[in-house]
């Protein structure tokens, strides 16, 4: 269906060259502030867009990202040209991240959201142990690992990927369950969830073994207990070229070298 986005606002890392390409495409293309516009063009690395999917989350705001950073796996190739024709064509995913909800030994609570991953790591020399209950049942009654995450199928391919856990493509309502270093049991390589659970992780001992909970950019430390559910009435919303889409990137990363 034809869509037409006459109002634009540019938004840029701090990168010198995310910081020249937004100055460039004001000149071109005009500028409004994020709250007036019909899509904002977030300039950078994956990093900056997820930033930007955080703060637009909820807001209805549409989000086309020009990768003008380092990785760029989240974001469109960077031209000028064309680019309020290259918006109209883009297709929309829309994103349903991870709530975080953490406890921590000094009896305070947090909540933080994923639209990658949620991470457990060790906070000392000694390995983690775990406690892993899906849906009020204990699957794993100790795990001794460096960390233990939850991923996305936005999020598979990151961190997840480089842990050895499975690529999700982003239609699949699952979510992986992968260890980092696993080395009780030793062979458990982790587990694919439908993203209707309620994953609830127990730290044991974790005076002895302190253990940091991560969600994207959000570090909660010294945590004795998570839970991870999908929260679904929260989204947010990212435009994708069509030969470029979101779901064919993730498709593609597993037959890449």
């Amino acid at each position: 269906m034809s869509r037409s986005f006459q109002s634009l606002s540019f938004i840029a890392s701090s990168a010198p060259e995310a910081q020249a390409a937004r100055q460039e495409l004001i000149r071109v293309y005009g500028n409004v502030a994020p709250e007036e516009a019909d899509v904002i063009v977030a300039l950078g690395g994956d990093g900056f867009m997820l930033q930007t999917l955080h703060d637009t989350m909820n807001t209805g705001k549409l989000v086309y990202g020009m990768n003008r950073g380092s990785v760029g796996f989240l974001m469109n190739d960077f031209h000028m040209e064309k680019l309020r024709e290259r918006i109209e064509a883009a297709v929309e995913n829309d994103c349903h991240p991870l709530k975080m909800t953490t406890e921590s030994a000094d009896g305070t609570a947090s909540v933080a959201l994923a639209i990658n991953e949620v991470s457990l790591f060790r906070q000392s020399y000694q390995a983690a142990k775990l406690r892993v209950i899906i849906d009020g049942k204990v699957r794993l009654d100790e795990l001794i690992c460096d960390g233990l995450m939850v991923a996305t199928p936005a999020g598979s391919t990151a961190y997840n990927l480089s842990a050895h856990g499975p690529i999700l493509p982003l239609e699949a309502p699952l979510l992986a369950l992968t260890p980092v270093s696993a080395f009780r049991p030793r062979r458990w390589r982790g587990a694919l969830l439908p993203n209707k659970v309620s994953v609830d992780i127990h730290v044991l001992e974790a005076d002895k073994r302190p253990v940091n909970a991560v969600a994207d950019h959000t570090e909660v430390k010294s945590v004795t207990r998570v839970q991870i559910t999908q929260s679904e009435d929260t989204t947010a919303r990212i435009l994708s070229d069509p030969d470029r889409s979101w779901s064919d990137r993730i498709l593609a990363e597993q037959f890449s070298n």
